[in-house]
């Protein structure tokens, strides 16, 4: 259920006022309640999707316990729990890729040969509570997370309604303990919550659902227009993806918070980065940092040799765009974000040793191209599409099409995006600066007049968000 429906915010309140209205002292029927309210909502997609997520939650549950009771063939039970915990995402996501490429790679010989393919559609959120549970997995078998005993407490934190659709990807020992020992209720985090919420709903509806309906016509019908039109509709697909997952992100750990419990922070500014090793470091934070412990540290990290070193990077990102989706443009979106990592790190540009200013803004603004080119492969629906996309736009100059969005869509666009970047820069460059806006009735002025220009501006038709495919 998307956060930015009717739907759901006709189901949140009685969740929230009931958790609340159920004593502190009855600790066990608050985590019952959530579990309830997570698999109520969960099963709101589509119902036999909720015994999917059951599975990956036993199986990872069993699997840490057998870590801790069995000395003798530990790595036997690790490679076995692990494959059987990642089977499902395997199974609904890769499958038919993976058939698919056999086939023609088969045509290619001569041979026309093929397995059945899956009509299965792919459980939402599939590839967030995997990872979430197999990290769990991973860290009690490295024994750096003690098994968790309490199945309840194991339940919540897999299924925990807020995240399970698109993240953040929480460690256990960050969520755990807070469902262990659920927090009192806390004014300022409910707060804060609602704050999250709304700054992400304005990210979601006004800027990046606005943006989606000029980005999509110019994708769908890339030929018929020219390369700056092409240019433009890149670099508004990587604002509209951020906010998109930013937003949903914000309102995840907005809700979270008004419940008592406190997520990672996902987004830290990425397009004001100065490398693409930089943008890895702010965007989907819990991502990374998943691949991070469980891919590139494994595999070696940099306490190698410096060839050994890129290969890891390299496999490291081949990952994440297989975890992205099942598809060659995914794999060579994240190969390209490898490479160019590689290429900084060995130039040693991975970082912003301070200095001159404008050559800081040029590195964002480079960086920044450089994502929203690769965002092409990432949007496209085959390798010949982005190419022939990234073509056009370096052989077919002209004037922008932007009579496509209307001018009061612009005028919104141009207000929004004007906000989003006072804001992005304020606290990445001028966090001291402004204090007038944290007066009260400031504030809370601004606050109003957001919620009132989500009201009259954003799309409001409960659009899903991006990641959730994913």
């Amino acid at each position: 259920m998307a956060f930015n429906s009717l739907h759901f915010w006709l189901v949140f309140p009685p969740v929230f006022l009931l958790y609340w209205l159920i004593p502190q002292r009855l600790p066990t029927l608050r985590k019952i309640w959530l579990i309830v309210a997570s698999y109520l909502l969960y099963l709101n997609w589509k119902p036999v999707f909720a015994l999917v997520l059951l599975y990956v939650t036993l199986v990872t549950y069993l699997g840490a316990r057998s870590f801790e009771r069995v000395k003798s063939r530990k790595a036997l039970l690790g490679w076995i729990f692990g494959l059987l915990s990642l089977a499902p995402l395997l199974t609904f996501k890769y499958y038919n890729f993976l058939n698919e490429s056999l086939t023609s790679a088969l045509e290619l010989l001569g041979l026309h040969f093929a397995l059945p393919g899956l009509n299965w559609a792919v459980p939402v959120g599939l590839s967030f509570f995997t990872f979430q549970a197999a990290g769990y997995l991973f860290d009690v078998y490295r024994g750096q997370q003690a098994a968790e005993k309490n199945f309840l407490d194991y339940t919540l934190f897999v299924s925990f309604f807020p995240q399970i659709a698109s993240g953040p990807i929480s460690k256990a020992r960050d969520l755990l303990p807070q469902i262990k020992n659920p927090a009192p209720f806390s004014r300022p985090m409910a707060v804060q919550g609602l704050k999250y919420l709304l700054w992400g709903m304005f990210l979601k509806v006004v800027i990046a659902d606005r943006l989606g309906i000029f980005v999509d016509t110019v994708y769908a019908h890339y030929l018929h227009y020219n390369g700056t039109t092409l240019l433009l509709a890149a670099v508004l697909y990587a604002i509209q993806i951020y906010g998109d997952f930013a937003g949903y992100s914000l309102m995840a750990i907005g809700l979270a918070s008004t419940l008592g419990f406190s997520l990672v922070q996902n987004f830290r500014r990425p397009y004001l980065a100065v490398s693409i090793t930089d943008f890895w470091r702010r965007w989907h934070i819990s991502l990374t940092r998943w691949l991070k412990d469980n891919i590139y540290i494994p595999l070696g990290g940099n306490r190698c040799s410096r060839l050994r070193c890129y290969l890891n990077i390299l496999i490291t990102f081949l990952v994440s765009g297989i975890w992205h989706g099942a598809a060659w443009t995914f794999i060579i979106w994240g190969v390209l974000h490898g490479c160019i990592q590689i290429v900084e790190k060995a130039l040693g540009w991975t970082d912003d040793k301070g200095g001159n200013p404008l050559v800081r803004a040029l590195r964002i603004l480079a960086t920044f191209l450089l994502v929203c080119l690769t965002w092409v492969f990432f949007r496209s629906p085959d390798i010949a599409t982005a190419l022939s996309y990234l073509g056009r736009i370096f052989t077919s100059a002209g004037i922008p099409a932007l009579s496509e969005m209307g001018g009061a869509v612009i005028l919104i666009l141009l207000i929004s995006l004007s906000i989003l970047l006072f804001k992005e820069l304020h606290e990445e460059f001028f966090p001291d600066r402004f204090r007038f806006l944290n007066a009260k009735p400031v504030r809370w002025g601004v606050y109003l007049a957001l919620f009132c220009f989500i009201c009259l501006f954003g799309v409001l038709d409960g659009g899903q968000f991006i990641y959730v495919s994913f």
